[in-house]
């Protein structure tokens, strides 16, 4: 049942990602609750969740990841067309993001790689049994897909194919990723299948998200009143039975054994799961080392109350096998050009324009992107910066002979320079430390929200018979969006606030195209070219 707001009522939001930052917006500018009656508790450092940024010229750069955006991300653009936006307070993060992508439009040239030349994608090289299996794959309901992998669907050349190289390093599918999930994606982003060789159609922000959306969005909440407090962690939360199977969130315990128990109009938001939780940074000289459940926060508060109810979902079919979940990301700070001018020349994109560039023949199935520079405020101009990740990070390497998860940044850049034939134009800068930074990042839980799974797994946002509490973030269940997208972490925050709290507005529709059988023969035309 929806409440009015009034003076006396205070929200607590568990944990400090996209998600709750978004909640609080919608719970001051749509729900009326008073800003200084919101706190927000992050375990971290830094708020922003996966959305983050740091570092200096000095000691390196990092980006654990970055998210790509599109036009019809329409939660997520209606929260930041009333940010100001991080340079400028007269323009929103919206307004400023739009005219970013106006005068630097995604069209990459080199996509594919494989032996250091670019791989010709005038076609999608899907055999007529793998159209067959996707059409089919289309038009089958997710009650019929319940714990199956994409392998358990797809033949074995499926996995050879120009349109599965793409798809997989572009979302981060694995073959044995949810089949339920993957489908998803083909279906809500099916009006940019077309364009994908290119990446027609991705938006990007000006600077890393960190700048760019974290701390405008923080700023805005701030300054009105709200209270995030950092590296504080909540390790258990206490509920209370009400009338006819409902219940309450009554009582917070932090880490430090302090508790703080919910009045009559309190209410307690939280992010299950986290796909950043328990990482290690490594160093150029040094390989991060992938740690586990006992070693995260949301995770173990997620089991915790999980075990409490089931309808708080079943957070082991995400958490439990981190050698399906885990790949290794690395960002590259380089006090010289030559890599940024090589690939420039290479690829045929400038900066910003180009996405990212996959190895295809990488045992890691490493891919790169290199940024529109500056990616950071205080980045100086004779700084570059690039990211990349790899996905198979047990296999050895092919110039490595080691996996990637044994790997220092040194190694990994070897391994790059060997497939993309630089070896030579790159050995005086690896023979320089003050030329080349390269941070890796091992990140356990990085693919779980693609584990494969059964319909109920996931906790609805707001549970049956929830009278003040709600789950926000990529570990709920939203009907037909796409998690690892910031859209569904902005869609959750309002399902929570809009579902909660009577405010007159509800939760903005997924997309899913303007004609979607006219958009299903349009990508169907684009796959069998």
């Amino acid at each position: 049942m929806k409440t009015k707001a009034d003076e006396a009522t205070r929200v607590h939001l568990v944990g400090g990602g996209l998600a709750s930052l978004a909640a609080a917006y919608y719970l001051i500018a749509d729900a009326g609750v008073d800003p200084l009656n919101i706190s927000i508790y992050e375990q971290w450092e830094v708020a922003g969740g996966a959305l983050d940024g740091s570092g200096d010229p000095d000691k390196g750069y990092l980006i654990r990841g970055g998210r790509m955006h599109e036009k019809h991300y329409h939660c997520y653009w209606d929260l930041l067309r009333h940010i100001p936006s991080y340079d400028d307070p007269r323009q929103s993060v919206y307004d400023e993001t739009m005219e970013f992508n106006s005068r630097f439009v995604s069209d990459a040239h080199a996509r594919l790689i494989r032996d250091g030349k670019r791989v010709d994608l005038s076609s999608y090289g899907l055999s007529l049994r793998d159209q067959a299996d996707m059409t089919r794959l289309l038009f089958t309901p997710e009650s019929r897909l319940e714990r199956l992998r994409i392998e358990d669907w797809f033949s074995g050349d499926f996995f050879q194919s120009n349109y599965w190289l793409l798809f997989t390093s572009m979302f981060a599918f694995q073959r044995w990723s949810s089949l339920m999930e993957a489908r998803r994606y083909m279906l809500r982003f099916m009006h940019l299948m077309p364009g994908m060789k290119r990446l027609e159609g991705i938006l990007r922000t000006k600077y890393n998200q960190y700048h760019s959306v974290v701390l405008p969005l923080q700023r805005w909440l701030e300054d009105r009143g709200v209270k995030i407090y950092l590296q504080k962690a909540v390790v258990d939360i206490d509920f209370n039975a009400t009338e006819n199977d409902s219940f309450r969130a009554s009582e917070l315990h932090f880490s430090d054994g302090s508790k703080l128990s919910l009045a009559e109009k309190d209410y307690c938001f939280f992010t299950n799961g986290s796909i950043v939780d328990a990482p290690d940074q490594g160093d150029l000289d040094r390989a991060p080392v992938f740690k586990g459940v006992e070693d995260s926060g949301s995770w173990k508060l997620w089991q915790r109350i999980a075990a409490k109810d089931p309808r708080f979902g079943k957070p082991e079919v995400f958490c439990g096998d981190i050698d399906k979940s885990k790949w290794i990301s690395f960002t590259v700070t380089l006090r010289d050009r030559r890599f940024h001018d090589y690939m420039e020349e290479f690829t045929g994109n400038t900066d910003g324009t180009g996405g990212l560039v996959t190895l295809t023949d990488s045992n890691w199935l490493m891919s790169i992107v290199i940024a529109r520079q500056p990616h950071f405020p205080d980045q100086p101009d004779d700084i570059k910066i690039f990211w990349g990740y790899g996905l198979y990070v047990d296999r050895p390497g092919n110039k490595v002979k080691k996996p990637m998860s044994q790997c220092n940044g040194r190694e990994i850049l070897e391994e790059l320079w060997y497939h993309l034939k630089i070896e030579d134009l790159m050995a005086p800068v690896m023979h320089s430390d003050r030329l080349v930074n390269c941070i890796p990042v091992a990140m356990p839980f990085i693919d779980s929200l693609f584990m494969p799974r059964g319909l109920n797994d996931r906790p609805r946002v707001l549970p049956e018979g929830s009278e003040n509490f709600a789950f926000l973030g990529q570990f709920t269940e939203v009907e037909d969006d796409c998690v690892f997208t910031v859209e569904y972490s902005v869609r959750t925050a309002q399902e929570a606030v809009f579902g909660l709290f009577d405010c007159g507005r509800e939760p903005l529709p997924v997309y899913v195209g303007a004609h979607r059988p006219a958009a299903m023969l349009k990508a169907a035309a684009a796959i069998m070219e």
